[in-house]
């Protein structure tokens, strides 16, 4: 049970991170309590001119092993374990000479800064630390007696704390600081396994590695409002997005910001930006438009067109460097946020204008071949999988139909399976000239979303004062095979003129059939881009 108030008699500090830590010292060392230190914050005390005594001097060992044995001893573990009130734990203390500890500072070397830097593996290993999480389990579990810190931000707490209890640390603030330590060690354990996974590890592992992420900021909500909800930032390397992105301006991004953020900069990655501009709009995490382009301000044009109902207070991402002229015109209507890799000075200052418009620069584009897992929970588990990183560019296309698409078709074919990937199931894209022209998504029935999508080509018609749907002369993606003839004839009743989709059915054959009698050109890619 815990003491309601601890007296602070004896602190052992051992830090990577030395930010604060002389002052912090200096502190402690002025309310009376006497300092034990480790190696680099042994010297680092020294240098300051604090009385401190190196845990060596307590082992009767010195640090050894190019200091990976040093605090895995006895006169440590028994200072940081020993219950107080238990008569046989004090008279161990006494009968081997060993001193209570009642603070333990610690923080941990910075594997999951090694792992970022791309350090070689013989660093990221030295990096694994053996003696800070061994401390700092001990003290958590003896949080009773014992205050453990392991945050360089709770230095200030912890004196205040101090300071109002005349030199004593309470029990509530005890539990709180062990909490928070054992979070600690399990995050730098999940980084180190998630690390070894990718190294060395089996597709399905016997235990599931944890997440092993830091706080990147609470949120005000979830979803809905009556859902409590956080952003965590994963450990080591990661791929661009929202995780890397600095937000220049605009209001605190929201759950559903997050959500439909990253859910526009996978979809816009699909684009090379060596190759074309493109931008993606994206409402509830699915794309409203899509659209490349010569220029930004071309590809953004054209994919408001496809649908600038849904547009209203979406997603922009951009695949390039926003420029002035293309934050011009995105500026013109209610946009929650935008995502680019970067934006020059003065696209910066015309967003600026915009107050509560959130403007991310994420410092690249995320690979979309590149691996890694999705992880989602249920009801007393996770499923886990390896992200969707087949790329259209990479897969065989097969022509299964009398006539084979132009070169055109071709690759509108190509861009609308890049844009259907990102849409959820039941996905259908119509594209014309490299932009959508309807897109519709996550209906029970193919053949629903193959006539939604048709319904929002013709109304793009009627804005636009055009007497025949977008959808004529476009070519139609399908996310994945169709299992019945209906929703492609409904994609040839609206004008389309090729088809994409990963074929597999049992019915492939009277599809085929069908798209032959439309006079349908169509391919088979083998790939399926189901999206839930």
């Amino acid at each position: 049970m815990a003491h309601d108030q601890v007296r602070v008699s004896r602190a052992l500090l051992s830090v990577s991170d030395k930010t604060g830590l002389v002052d912090f010292a200096r502190a402690l060392h002025a309310r009376g309590i006497v300092l034990v230190s480790t190696g680099g914050t042994h010297r680092a005390l020294v240098e300051a001119g604090l009385p401190v005594t190196e845990v060596a001097d307590l082992t009767g060992f010195p640090e050894m092993m190019d200091g990976r044995v040093k605090t895995l001893h006895p006169a440590v573990h028994g200072g940081l374990l020993a219950i107080r009130d238990n008569p046989e734990h004090q008279a161990a203390l006494a009968a081997h000479g060993i001193g209570a500890i009642d603070l333990l500072v610690v923080n941990l070397y910075p594997f999951e800064a090694t792992i970022a830097a791309d350090r070689s593996d013989a660093d990221c290993i030295e990096n694994i630390d053996i003696g800070g999480p061994a401390m700092i389990r001990a003290a958590a579990k003896n949080h009773a007696d014992v205050a453990v810190v392991t945050d360089v931000s709770d230095y200030a707490g912890v004196l205040a704390a101090l300071e109002a209890q005349d030199g004593s640390l309470g029990a509530d603030l005890r539990r709180s600081l062990a909490q928070k330590a054992f979070a600690r060690t399990a995050s730098y354990d999940a980084a180190i396994a998630n690390w070894m996974a990718g190294r060395f590890g089996a597709d399905a592992p016997a235990r599931f590695r944890a997440f092993g992420g830091a706080l990147g900021q609470e949120l005000r909500y979830g979803e809905n409002p009556h859902q409590s909800a956080a952003f965590y930032r994963a450990p080591g390397k990661v791929r661009a997005g929202v995780a890397t992105a600095r937000q220049l301006q605009g209001k605190e991004l929201s759950y559903n910001n997050f959500n439909d953020t990253d859910a526009a900069y996978e979809c816009v990655a699909e684009f090379d930006p060596a190759r074309t501009a493109a931008v993606a709009i994206i409402k509830h995490a699915n794309p409203c438009g899509v659209a490349e382009g010569a220029s930004l301000l071309e590809a953004y044009e054209r994919a408001l067109s496809c649908d600038p109902t849904s547009a209203f207070g979406g997603i922009v991402a951009l695949n390039r460097t926003l420029d002035a002229e293309a934050a011009r015109r995105i500026v013109e209507i209610f946009t929650e946020v935008i995502i680019a890799p970067d934006a020059t000075p003065e696209a910066a200052a015309i967003v600026a204008g915009k107050k509560n418009l959130r403007l991310l620069l994420a410092g690249g584009v995320p690979d979309p071949r590149a691996g890694g897992e999705t992880v989602r929970t249920l009801a007393g588990g996770l499923l886990v999988q390896t992200r969707d990183a087949a790329v259209v560019d990479d897969m065989p296309l097969t022509v299964v139909t009398k006539r084979a698409p132009s070169e055109a078709e071709l690759a509108d074919l190509r861009f609308a399976y890049r844009v259907a990937k990102h849409v959820k199931s039941n996905a259908i894209v119509y594209a014309k000239a490299g932009a959508t022209v309807g897109i519709g998504a996550g209906q029970m029935s193919r053949v629903d979303s193959s006539r939604i999508a048709a319904w929002k080509a013709a109304e793009g018609a009627k804005r636009l004062g055009v007497a025949e749907s977008l959808a004529l002369g476009s070519v139609v993606a399908s996310d994945a095979f169709f299992p019945f003839a209906d929703g492609l004839m409904a994609a040839a009743e609206a004008g389309a003129t090729a088809v994409i989709q990963p074929g597999g059915s049992m019915r492939d054959a009277d599809v085929i059939a069908a798209a032959d009698e439309a006079g349908l050109a169509m391919v088979l890619t083998g790939h399926r881009h189901f999206r839930h």
